[in-house]
């Protein structure tokens, strides 16, 4: 609890009796700004949300509208195979005897595995949400109440991008309790919550904790936004809710690390501003439909921030823009850094993805861009993702003529135009056009950006570039305005990519 103290002045305050109303009408203001100041304090303290006395009201509550979800699945067994004996062994005519009359052992088997997981009910419609991998592959699932009620789910749709199923139960004449769905964006680093699960199958379960992190990628998929609580999640635990001291959901308990696979107090929960909308789509349609940009992006880094004239890096970078994509009919180009999209701020790459993931297939959004140092604001038809979506071919573009090799000291590279001997000694496509990287200065500030010989240097600060002395040239001409690092754009094994390279000294 924070401790409130207004500090008294040193000495008592004189008032001459000429003056008196006019500093007792500066006393009164004086003390509305210390009361308004006090009640913002205050406020501030109680929004802390200090350590309850305990989680006992809470868990009762909450207790019934958390289910065990039950899954089992035919699994075959592999055939036993005859060993492989020496020739004339006394043993082979015994197992080949025992083999073709087709005993047990020989014979394809088949058992039932079973697996434990979690879930919460959200409404009386008996809609379940749990993760995709709990039941994935089921072919019989039960949802079991707290009072231990067995009841036949059935899948209304999964997502395994984000690791979320919706179920459906006949809840008549059942009881439970439906929860409801918090704000997982107000939820802040420090605040308690509590996870209600079936950790290892021994049943409802209640632990607590705090939000240890936000924002956790954990390479788990395309859309990562874990909620990180050192609140216990074990196995078993999947697919159960995080909630928040309201009693609310602000989270889906997915995974944990551990090299054990029991607790260490790291468990990562998909937030409800991931899930939600996943959620609606599944109970709506059965399935999630996606919003796509078609475009390939980067992180803005300071060098690339500074070499695009923004003052600080920010959006993301477009690296290639896919053919007849949205993006594409919407103008927008590569080299431009995506500021805002549909008036939500894109305060770094990996935020992009989601924000175009949520929005509604076929509406026209406004994009704002970074473009030849000013914004620009751009319409774009948001399309719908497709599992098969690829990267279009390059186009071509005219190499030039052929030049003889060239060091470009500010970059820490040799380079060579694309000739019959480059191409075949760097095994380059046919319609290769660019600047050949043939030799990197170890200590050169190209090699720290992992640019390779037999990479191309396709553009110089977001122009085309055909030869060795077009690379020179834009280099001179960005130290010469007073820049401190060129934009590359390199085509190499895993495709194109920006690079911002500080230039070295004269």
């Amino acid at each position: 609890m924070k401790t409130l103290r207004v500090r008294k002045p040193d000495a008592p305050l004189a008032l001459s009796q000429s003056r008196r109303p006019d500093r007792m009408m500066g006393l009164g203001v004086i003390a509305a700004a210390v009361a308004l100041a006090l009640y913002v304090m205050m406020a501030q303290a109680a929004n802390a949300r200090p350590a309850p006395n305990g989680f006992a009201d809470l868990a009762e509550r909450l207790l019934p509208s958390v289910v065990n979800i039950s899954t089992s699945q035919v699994v075959e067994s592999r055939n036993f195979e005859m060993p492989q004996l020496p020739p004339g062994s006394p043993f082979e005519d015994f197992f080949k005897e025992f083999f073709d009359r087709g005993q047990p052992g020989n014979r394809p088997q088949s058992r039932r595995a079973t697996s434990l997981g979690s879930g919460f009910i959200i409404d009386n419609d008996g809609h379940v949400i749990t993760n995709n991998h709990v039941i994935q592959d089921a072919d019989k699932i039960e949802v079991i109440l707290q009072d231990d009620t067995r009841l036949k789910a059935d899948i209304v749709g999964r997502d395994p991008k984000t690791d979320i199923a919706v179920l459906k139960v006949d809840l008549t004449g059942q009881t439970y309790q439906a929860v409801s769905f918090g704000d997982s964006e107000v939820a802040r680093v420090g605040d308690w919550v509590v996870a209600i699960g079936n950790p290892f199958g021994l049943g409802g379960t209640v632990t607590a904790g705090i939000i240890s992190a936000r924002g956790r990628d954990i390479s788990a998929g395309p859309y990562d936004n874990f909620i990180q609580t050192d609140a216990s999640i074990n196995r078993g635990n999947s697919g159960g809710p995080l909630f928040n001291l309201k009693g609310e959901v602000i989270g889906i308990n997915t995974a944990i690390f551990s090299p054990s696979g029991g607790s260490v107090g790291i468990g990562f929960a998909v937030p409800t501003s991931t899930a939600q909308p996943v959620i609606s789509q599944l109970i709506k349609h059965g399935q999630v439909k996606r919003g796509w940009l078609g475009v390939h992006i980067q992180q803005v880094t300071p060098e690339v921030a500074e070499s695009l004239g923004l003052k600080e890096p920010t959006g993301a970078l477009v690296a290639q823009v896919i053919e007849d994509g949205p993006a594409a009919k919407g103008k927008i180009l590569r080299g431009d850094v995506i500021l805002t999209f549909n008036k939500r701020k894109v305060p770094e790459m990996r935020k992009l993805p989601r924000i175009v993931a949520d929005t509604e297939v076929g509406v026209d959004v406004p994009v704002e861009v970074w473009r030849e140092n000013k914004k620009l604001t751009l319409k774009v038809q948001v399309g719908e993702l497709k599992e098969d979506d690829q990267v279009a071919a390059l186009s071509d573009q005219d190499a030039g003529g052929d030049v003889k090799p060239k060091v470009v000291d500010d970059l820490g590279l040799t380079l060579s135009a694309v000739n019959e001997d480059t191409a075949r000694k760097y095994k380059l496509e046919g319609d290769a056009k660019g600047v050949v990287v043939t030799e990197v200065a170890g200590a050169g500030p190209a090699a720290e950006k992992g640019v390779r010989p037999g990479d191309l240097i396709v553009e110089v600060g977001q122009e085309e570039v055909a030869n060795p002395g077009d690379v020179e040239r834009k280099v001179k001409e960005a130290r010469d305005s007073g820049r401190k690092s060129v934009l590359l754009l390199v085509q190499g094994q895993n495709g194109l990519r920006f690079v911002a390279i500080r230039l070295g000294k004269s």
